[in-house]
């Protein structure tokens, strides 16, 4: 009799005790949440992944900022970027270049990308730029043709013009390959996603003499990625074939670069990274750019 009191003695001493401490528990309520989270996190049962397939299909191969477009490989009508607007529709543009802009069309989402490297060029003191060309339909890259002829000009397709993504930026000072502004878009358009197209070592790649004048839009990372390996889209294209996943960080953001031949299936596994772009290479496939 004397045993059994004493286990319920301390059996009632302990509950006692417990009761006095809840009100240390509640007050560090933290420590007390941090447990349970994970202990859930322990016990949980991993949640099932969600597979996003995406067929690759012709249609892609000829849309999107990294289309190649020479002498060997001619856009399609469709390849147009959707939302061609004149410049002087963004305030900033028709600020700094006045009625000059009324007549040249680009990529709205490109020309503003556009403004803010002007704007960023007005900061350092370059206030002499001119744009004297942007986006040509088929019809107007026709009529420059016949009136040029081959020696001065591309037939319609053969023109990055025609795409929405390529910008003939000038000054009013002098040539641009002698001008201050032609300098300071060289060492500084990549960082805003535009490429000089044309340089003047890699002509026997382009197939065009160097055009100084002439930038196109690419877009991060790749800008990057081909100013720091002095590739022109062209060598852009095959390295990305051969490397098939490039890894780079811009500005503290991770981007994965991928090249998929049209005759695959791609299945990503939902969530891979934050977001992802596609587009074609107007060749053989698309290129995929992961980033978060």
């Amino acid at each position: 009799m004397q045993r059994i009191n004493k286990w319920v003695l301390l059996a009632l001493l302990g509950l006692i005790i417990g009761v006095a401490f809840i009100p240390f528990f509640q007050k560090s309520g933290g420590a007390q949440s941090e447990v349970k989270i994970v202990s859930n996190l322990v016990m949980r049962e991993p949640p099932l992944q969600k597979i996003n397939t995406i067929d690759i299909n012709e249609n892609q191969i000829y849309q999107g900022d990294l289309l190649l477009v020479n002498n060997t490989f001619p856009m399609k009508q469709n390849s147009i970027k959707e939302d061609i607007a004149p410049l002087s529709s963004i305030p900033e543009m028709g600020k700094q270049f006045g009625t000059s802009i009324d007549s040249i069309s680009l990529s709205i989402e490109v020309g503003h990308v556009f403004s803010n490297m002007m704007e960023a060029a007005k900061k350092d003191g370059l206030v002499h730029f001119s744009v004297n060309s942007g986006f040509r339909s088929f019809e107007e890259q026709a009529k420059l043709y016949n009136e040029l002829g081959s020696a001065y000009a591309l037939p319609p397709g053969y023109s990055e013009h025609n795409l929405g993504l390529s910008i003939d930026v000038g000054s009013t000072l002098m040539k641009m390959e002698s001008a201050p502004e032609g300098k300071w878009m060289e060492e500084n358009a990549w960082k805003y996603g535009f490429i000089l197209r044309y340089p003047k070592d890699k002509t026997d790649i382009t197939g065009i003499e160097y055009e100084p004048w002439h930038f196109r839009y690419v877009g991060l990372p790749h800008s990057v990625i081909m100013k720091e390996l002095d590739l022109v889209l062209e060598e852009y294209i095959e390295y990305l074939k051969k490397e098939k996943t490039v890894e780079t960080t811009v500005d503290e953001k991770e981007y994965f670069i991928t090249y998929y031949p049209a005759s695959e299936t791609l299945k990503m596994v939902d969530p891979i990274l934050s977001q992802y772009e596609i587009s074609g290479n107007n060749v053989d496939g698309v290129i995929i750019t992961r980033y978060r």
